[in-house]
């Protein structure tokens, strides 16, 4: 048998690799943690260089507050920080820094140097550290303020460096995140220089709205400002037109702390109502301010997601806000409720009067479910933000069948109902420039005409894209659009992948591509939007395989190229959607999950007129 390992306490250099996992994730993370120190330093001007990806090298100098020799020593030491001293500092913190983890866990998987000076002193002091091992620390000529190098990072840790990108996509991932932070401090002069050469320079700015201006010079953007309760937005949005598949191009800060929330995305882009498809998200920045006491920004290791006192409160904010905003702005219409605030809904057992029997039908009207299902307290409202929630509307003489089915019989190739194909229906009519109405045998079948030929355009595409033959067609003028730098790195290490799906891109500048050719099915589409799609689907792979993501762009593609609800089809075009749908593979869904037919039997319409 086995022994049973001791406990002990792991060596300081173990501990800080260990927290470095969590910590650095990139050269981009080691770039964002030294910014912030600088930022937290009180520094106006600030030099980032990097090397060879930020794998190379990575210097960060500043002009900040600088340190002393006893500062410099506990600087590298885990947890020690000059930004909290106690508990209640914890709950209201006004610096980007407060864990005292960044400078160790970044040198112990580096060859890591502080140079640091203060104002008030002769001479600096320089503190070396070789992948974690013991700190050499020894006076330094210095100018007032700190340089930071890291240089060979994850030179100890090579299993990390297999998980890196490409050295354009690493430098394209430093380059969004300064970008970021340049939002987070407009007041801050940020310079980069790439392999000792200047690309990127954000001058000072006079305020939030010059530094988003710099960053979104085609000036689309609308300024939408307001305020509730103890919760502030300045919101800096752009038309629907300009609208992303993902959340890339929506940049959310919190009391200038740039954070990741799914959840507010979805609420931004609700905001914008029926205009912005499922999934597509608007460009732009949008900046909250709010008590630190109300919000909660100790729950991840890289300071990148928060928690509110109350998240529904500032959800419904920032939807009332953003949403009378746009109308406003952009002559949309009035938002919809926000779903923030929508009742809690969980299964509820409905029990039924056991008095009327056993064979009495089940049906109760809207006035006897409220008597038996007991009223959901909604949580409470400490800021007094909640809309009030308007009542149902009288529904008293209406009855509301129990355990009616509801699920759509499939139809098609492929195992459906009775082997029916779509080529056997009898096509009836078109209705609303959307629906396509045909009769079978067993009822009748309604079917989504863009579903149907997004399933056929899908499948199309997929059998090209693995036989290598997706046919191109040339514009006639090539369309420019702007790419992030991280965008942009891709495009270059991605241009086979590209071209298989049959574009032709390249990347003509820093913040600029252009779209020289599509994929020959989908022409009808706008190729700017067409590239921008393909490329958010790709980006946003996360952690599906490749694979996944390629199956995603091509049904954006697919959708793009099928023919929209409202487009007029002869029963020719509709004879012929049907034939090729029958020659697809799981046909009774679009390539994103929408089902594209529903049938009603005819014996469902019987009872319904009560014929039964």
């Amino acid at each position: 048998m086995a022994s049973v390992a001791s406990i002990l306490r792991l060596p300081d250099d173990l501990s800080n690799q260990i927290a470095a996992g969590e910590v650095v994730e990139r050269p981009a993370s080691v770039v964002k943690e030294l910014i912030e120190n600088s930022i937290d330093a009180g520094a106006t001007r600030i030099q980032i260089d990097v090397g060879a990806g930020g794998v190379g090298l990575i210097r960060v100098s500043d002009d900040g507050s600088g340190m002393d020799e006893q500062d410099a020593r506990l600087a590298v030491e885990r947890h020690a920080t000059s930004k909290i001293t106690k508990m209640d500092d914890l709950l209201a913190l006004g610096t980007f820094g407060f864990r005292g983890e960044a400078l160790p866990s970044i040198a112990s998987v580096s060859r890591f140097a502080l140079r640091t000076r203060r104002p008030d002193r002769d001479a600096g002091v320089e503190v070396l550290i070789d992948g974690g091992a013991e700190a050499t620390i020894a006076p330094c000529g210095q100018a007032p303020g700190t340089i930071i190098e890291v240089r060979d990072l994850f030179f100890n840790v090579p299993a990390r460096r297999k998980f890196l990108k490409s050295l354009a996509t690493e430098s394209g991932a430093i380059t969004a995140c300064i970008d970021a932070l340049a939002l987070a401090a407009p007041g801050l002069t940020l310079v980069l220089t790439r392999d000792g050469r200047q690309v990127r320079q954000w001058l000072r700015a006079q305020g939030r709205k010059q530094r988003v201006k710099d960053l979104h010079p085609d000036g689309k953007l609308a300024l939408i400002p307001g305020q509730r309760g103890p919760l502030v937005i300045e919101a800096y949005l752009g038309p629907p037109e300009t609208a992303r598949s993902g959340a890339a191009g929506l940049t959310l800060l919190v009391n200038n702390r740039v954070v990741r929330d799914r959840a507010l995305h979805r609420v931004i882009a609700h905001a914008y109502g029926s205009v912005l498809e499922s999934g597509r998200f608007p460009v732009g920045v949008v900046y909250l301010d709010i008590d630190p006491r109300l919000v909660d920004v100790n729950v991840h290791p890289q300071k990148a997601e928060v928690r509110f006192a109350d998240g529904r409160a500032v959800q419904d904010t920032v939807h009332h806000v953003i949403g009378h905003g746009l109308a406003g702005a952009f002559g949309l219409g009035a938002p919809e409720p926000s779903p923030a605030w929508s009742p809690p809904v969980a299964p509820i057992p409905v029990r039924i009067d056991s008095e009327r029997g056993a064979g009495a039908p089940a049906m109760i009207t809207a006035r006897a479910l409220d008597e038996l299902v007991a009223p959901v307290a909604l949580e409470a409202d400490p800021w007094g933000l909640a809309p009030a929630i308007p009542a149902a509307p009288a529904m008293e003489q209406a009855a509301l069948p129990l355990g009616a089915p509801r699920t759509p019989e499939p139809m098609g190739a492929g195992g459906r109902p009775g082997a029916t194909r779509y080529s056997t229906l009898r096509y009836i009519a078109q209705v609303r420039g959307t629906f396509l109405i045909c009769e079978r045998e067993t009822g009748i079948a309604i079917i989504d005409q863009h579903a149907a030929a997004e399933r056929v355009n899908f499948a199309r595409l997929r059998q090209a894209f693995h036989a290598r033959a997706v046919a191109s067609q040339r514009l006639l003028l090539p369309v420019t659009f702007r790419v992030d730098p991280d965008e942009a790195g891709f495009l270059e290490d991605s241009a086979d992948l590209i071209a298989s799906l049959g574009f032709e891109i390249r990347v003509i500048g820093p913040n600029t591509a252009s779209v020289e050719a599509v994929p020959q099915i989908v022409s009808r589409a706008a190729p700017e939007r067409l590239a921008r799609d393909m490329i958010d689907e790709l980006t946003r792979a996360g952690g599906r395989d490749m694979s996944g993501a390629i199956d995603l762009a091509l049904a954006t593609m697919a959708c793009h190229g099928s023919v929209r609800a409202g487009d007029a089809m002869s029963p020719e075009e509709v004879r012929a959607l049907f034939e090729a749908l029958d020659a697809v593979d799981h046909s009774g869904h679009c390539p994103h999950g929408r089902p594209l037919v529903m049938e009603i039997g005819f014996s469902e319409l019987e009872r319904q007129v009560a014929r039964r």
